[in-house]
């Protein structure tokens, strides 16, 4: 697991994903825990990695991340 938690402010679950911003593509990847914190992203617990959603005009791509168990 883990060392570091959730960057949403008021959730102190362990990160399990690693979500950054494509400003250009308008697009949101979602993807596993990066190995170093990146200061321009976001980690997110499992939870919050499942609830993502990107601004209307702007995809989401899904990278598989510990604990997904869809295929």
């Amino acid at each position: 697991m883990s060392n570091r938690p959730c960057s949403r402010i008021t959730c102190g679950d362990p990160a399990v994903a690693t979500l950054t911003f494509v400003y250009a593509d308008s697009m949101a990847v979602l993807g596993p825990l990066s190995a170093a914190h990146e200061p321009h992203a976001y980690d997110l617990c499992e939870r919050h990695a499942a609830r993502t959603s990107a601004p209307q005009g702007w995809q989401v791509v899904r990278h598989r991340v510990m604990g997904d168990t869809a295929g």
